[in-house]
C-alpha cells in the first residue's frame, strides 16, 4: 500500500520515569471545586452546613448526585494480576496504569476517576471491597484483572451493585471492534447475520468480542473461537471453562488455519503472528482482519494486503489505518451512563456507542482532525473508526449512549433536553489538549529540521531528543560536542548522542558565509568586520539565526537561558525583528477551559494606536492558527469613554485605525477585562460589536502584557503558551527562561507549523 503513516513516537526509560516525577509524582492532583477561603467557606463545606445535604441525602438518597461528587466519579480499580502486556506484577505495580486510566477519563470526557489498588487475588475479597466502596462512585471501571477471575468479579458486582460496573479489558475493546465491524461490512457488503466469523484469543476481551457481536445479530453456529489449543468445538474437554463452552460449537474445524478457510470476518487478540498468508489467503471475498494483539498484531497490515487487497485491515496501533482504541468508548460510555445516573451499562449502551461511532466516521472529517492523523481521512477501507482526536466524540457518543440508557429503562434521572445536553458536553472540554494537540500535529506534517539555539542546557537538549524521537523532524544543538554528549549522559539520555546533530562555529563548513552575510548586514551600521565575526563565532544566538537564514535548518527555537529582550536584539543582528518591521508578541493563556491570547508580550514597549492595530491584526492572525475565531478587545481602566483619560484615548483611536482597514474580524475598546470577558458585564453596553468573550486582548504596554501574563501563570496555574512571535520573515520562536521540555517543545512546535510566520 502507498501510503503516509504518522511517525510513532519513541521514548526511553529515563523520560518515562521523569514524566511520573516532574513536576510532582504521579500524574493528578486533586483540587476544591468550590471556595475555600474564608471562615464561611469552611462552615459550609465542613461544620456545621455540611449538615444540611447530610439530612438531604440521608431522606432522599438519590439527591447524593446533586450534594457530591458521585455523580461525576469513577473508580478505577485493579489486582494488577493482568497490567498490559506485562503479566501479574501486582497491585502496587498497577497504580501508575490506573492513575494513567483516570487522567484518561478526565482528558476525553471530563470525568472525575480515582485510581484503587487492591492487594488481593481472592475474587471474593475484591468483590466485597468494591461492594462496600459503592455510595462513593458513580461507576466503577475494573481493569487489568486476569481471566478467569475477571468474569466473576463482574458478574457479582453487576448483580450487587446499583451503578455501573464496566471491566473495560473486556467491552471497551467490544466496543470499538463492534464499531469498526460495523462499517467494515458495509463496505464488503455483507451483513453481520450472514458472515463468518473466527476470533482467535479466549480472554476476556476476545470473549467480550463475540458476546456483543451475537447481542449485534452475529449467528451463534456463524462464530468459531479459538484458544492456544485450536478451536472450541462442541465436546472438546481440553482447557475449557463455563466461558469458553458457551461459545463451542458444532464444527469439524480443529485449527485456527482449518477455522479461516472461507471465514469473512477474523478478530485477533491473540499473539503476534498468529495468522499466516496462507490463512488470510483462504478466507472469503472481501475479507475483514482485525488483529488486535498488541504490540505486534496477529499479521501485519502489509503482509495482510500482500496476498489479499481485498482485505479491509484493522489493528491496536496507531502508526496503521484503523486502529481500534479503547480511548474511543469507555470514557464516553461512562458520560453518558453518568449523566442519566444509570444503574448499569448495558448491552443496548455499549451497541449504542459502537453504532454512534461508526456513524461518526461516515460523516464529513474536520480538517484539524485529518491534521492531527497525518492523512487525509475519509470514509473507507482505510478509514473506519474515529480517531481519538476527533473532537465530536464527546457531543456524539455520550447521547447515544444515554438515549439507549433511557429507553432500557436503567436511567434514574433521563435527560429531557437531549440538544441542550449535547452542547452543555461541547461546551464542558478543555480546549488546551486539543489545541496544543493541533499544534503537535501541523508541526509533524512539515517534518522541519529544527534547530535548538542553547545546546548547553539540559531542557534544550531533553527538547531537542524528544523533538526527534517524537517523529517531528530532524533536530540539530548548537554547542560544544563534548559538552553536548557529556549533558546527554547526565540526563539519561546518552544513547541519543548518535541521533542529535551538533554544530557550532569550529565544527560548520559554512562559517565564512556567514561571517560575509552578518559583516554585509551591519556594515552600515557602526559594526567592523571583527566585531561581526566575532559576533557569529561567540553568540549561539546569531549564531543559530544565520544557520535559518542560509537554509541549513527551518525553524529555530530559543530564549530558555537568556531573557526575551536580548535573545531578540542578537536575532534582530540577522532579521529584520524591530516593531517597525512588523513584529508582535502573542501569548496564549489557557485556563479552566478557556483560552485568551494577550498581546503585545515581547516586541512594542509603549505601541501606539497604530502600533495597537497591527497587534490586533497579527493576534487575530494567531487565533485563527489556533482555531478559534478572533474577538478582539482593547483593554484599559476605563469603558468607553469612562473615566476619562489620555492613556486610554490611543486604545480607543485603535478601534478606528481598524475601521478604516476594514479587517476581518470583531473588535471594539476601549474597555475594562471584566466586561471583555464577562458577558454579563459586557450586556451593560449593548453597543458593543462583540458577539461573545473576547479571545484577543490587546493592553496599553508591554509591561501591562507581561504582569497580566504573570499573575495568571502564578496565582491562577494557568497554562502559558508563548509569547508567539509573529511578524516575522522566518520560523522562530523565543522562549522564556523558565521554560519547561513541554515548553520549549510547544515553542518549537509552533515555529514548525508557522503559526502567524507570514507576513
Amino acid at each position: 500500500m502507498n501510503e503516509t503513516r504518522p511517525r510513532t513516537a519513541r521514548t526511553t526509560p529515563e523520560e518515562a520515569l521523569s514524566y511520573h516525577m516532574e513536576p510532582r509524582p504521579g500524574k493528578f492532583d486533586v483540587v476544591p471545586s468550590t471556595p475555600m477561603a474564608t471562615q464561611r467557606d469552611l462552615s459550609l463545606a465542613y461544620s456545621p452546613g455540611v449538615a444540611v445535604p447530610v439530612q438531604a441525602i440521608a431522606e432522599r438518597p438519590e439527591t447524593a448526585y446533586d450534594y457530591t461528587t458521585k455523580g461525576n466519579m469513577v473508580a478505577v480499580i485493579s489486582n494488577g494480576t493482568a497490567i498490559l502486556g506485562l503479566g501479574n506484577l501486582g497491585a502496587l505495580a498497577s497504580k501508575p496504569v490506573m492513575e494513567g486510566k483516570a487522567v484518561l477519563f478526565k482528558r476525553f470526557a471530563d470525568v472525575n476517576a480515582i485510581d484503587i489498588e487492591l492487594d488481593t487475588e481472592d475474587p471474593d475479597e475484591i468483590v466485597n471491597a468494591v461492594r462496600l466502596m459503592g455510595p462513593t462512585f458513580g461507576g466503577i471501571n475494573l481493569e487489568d484483572i486476569k481471566a478467569p477471575e475477571c468474569f466473576i468479579i463482574e458478574s457479582r458486582l453487576k448483580e450487587l451493585m446499583d451503578i455501573p460496573v464496566f471491566h473495560d479489558d473486556q467491552h471497551g475493546t467490544a466496543v470499538i471492534c463492534a464499531a469498526g465491524l460495523i462499517n467494515a461490512l458495509e463496505l464488503s457488503g455483507k451483513r453481520i447475520e450472514d458472515v463468518r466469523i473466527v476470533l482467535n484469543g479466549a480472554g476476556a476481551a476476545g470473549i467480550a468480542c463475540l458476546e456483543l457481536l451475537k447481542a449485534m445479530g452475529a449467528r451463534h453456529e456463524n462464530c468459531i473461537m479459538c484458544d492456544t489449543k485450536g478451536v472450541i468445538w462442541q465436546g472438546r474437554t481440553e482447557g475449557m471453562n463455563q466461558w469458553k463452552s458457551a461459545h463451542a460449537v458444532a464444527t469439524e474445524a480443529r485449527t485456527l488455519e482449518e477455522a479461516m478457510t472461507g471465514a469473512d470476518v477474523f478478530l485477533g487478540v491473540s499473539a503476534k503472528g498468529a495468522v499466516t498468508q496462507a490463512m488470510v489467503e483462504s478466507m472469503a471475498d472481501n475479507p475483514v482482519i482485525f488483529a488486535m494483539a498488541n504490540p505486534d498484531p496477529e499479521i501485519t497490515p502489509e503482509d495482510a494486503h500482500a496476498v489479499r487487497a481485498d482485505a479491509i485491515v484493522a489493528t491496536g496501533r496507531s502508526d496503521y489505518p484503523n486502529q481500534v482504541n479503547n480511548v474511543l468508548g469507555f470514557p464516553y460510555l461512562f458520560r453518558g451512563a453518568l449523566d442519566i445516573h444509570a444503574r448499569a451499562i448495558n448491552d443496548e449502551m455499549k451497541i449504542a456507542c459502537a453504532q454512534a461511532l461508526a456513524e461518526l466516521a461516515r460523516e464529513d472529517v474536520p480538517d484539524e482532525v485529518a491534521v492531527a492523523y497525518g492523512r487525509k481521512l475519509q470514509f473507507g477501507r482505510d478509514y473506519i473508526i474515529p480517531t481519538p482526536f476527533d473532537p465530536r466524540l464527546i457531543h456524539v457518543v455520550p447521547p447515544a449512549v444515554a438515549k439507549a440508557g433511557m429507553d432500557t429503562g436503567v436511567a434514574r434521572r433521563p435527560i429531557i433536553d437531549m440538544e441542550a445536553y449535547r452542547d452543555a458536553l461541547q461546551a464542558r472540554m478543555d480546549p488546551t489538549a486539543a489545541i496544543l494537540q493541533g499544534i503537535h500535529a501541523r508541526a509533524r506534517q512539515h517534518q522541519a529540521r529544527m534547530i535548538f539555539a542553547e545546546g548547553d542546557d539540559p531542557r534544550v537538549l531533553r527538547a531537542a531528543v524528544a523533538w526527534q524521537r517524537g517523529g517531528m523532524g530532524p533536530a540539530t544543538v548548537v554547542g560544544r560536542e563534548d559538552d553536548v554528549h557529556r549533558k546527554l549522559e547526565e540526563a539519561g539520555l546518552g544513547d541519543a548522542v548518535r541521533e542529535l546533530t551538533v554544530v557550532n562555529a569550529g565544527s560548520t563548513r559554512h562559517l565564512d558565509a556567514y561571517h560575509e552575510f552578518l559583516y554585509a548586514r551591519l556594515q552600515r551600521k557602526g559594526v567592523d568586520r571583527e566585531d561581526a565575526d566575532k559576533q557569529v563565532n561567540r553568540d549561539r544566538h546569531v549564531f543559530a539565526a544565520l544557520m535559518l537564514a542560509h537554509g541549513h535548518g527551518d525553524g529555530l527555537v530559543t530564549g530558555a537561558t537568556r531573557k526575551n529582550a536580548h535573545v531578540l536584539s542578537q536575532i534582530g543582528q540577522v532579521f529584520d525583528v524591530r516593531p517597525q518591521d512588523g513584529a508582535v508578541g502573542i501569548t496564549a493563556v489557557l485556563h479552566k477551559g478557556r483560552i485568551v491570547l494577550i498581546g503585545d508580550t515581547l516586541v512594542h514597549e509603549w505601541p501606539e494606536a497604530e502600533d495597537l492595530a497591527d497587534i490586533a491584526t497579527r493576534g487575530a492572525h494567531v487565533a485563527r492558527g489556533l482555531g478559534l475565531d478572533p474577538r478582539v478587545a482593547f483593554l484599559s481602566f476605563s469603558n468607553f469613554g469612562y473615566p476619562v483619560s489620555e492613556r486610554a484615548e490611543k486604545m480607543a483611536e485603535a478601534t478606528k485605525v481598524l475601521d478604516a482597514r476594514r479587517v476581518d474580524f470583531e473588535y471594539e475598546g476601549e474597555m475594562t477585562v471584566d466586561v471583555a470577558l464577562n458577558m454579563d458585564q459586557a450586556a451593560k453596553y449593548p453597543f458593543s460589536r462583540l458577539s461573545g468573550p473576547a479571545n484577543m486582548l490587546v493592553v496599553p504596554a508591554r509591561h501591562s502584557a507581561s504582569i497580566s501574563v504573570k499573575l495568571m501563570q502564578e496565582m491562577a496555574g494557568a497554562t502559558v503558551i508563548g509569547p508567539i512571535l509573529t511578524g516575522v520573515p522566518q520560523p522562530i520562536q523565543i522562549c522564556s527562561t523558565s521554560s519547561t521540555v513541554n515548553d520549549i517543545l510547544n515553542m518549537a512546535a509552533i515555529a514548525a507549523g508557522r503559526l502567524g510566520q507570514v507576513r
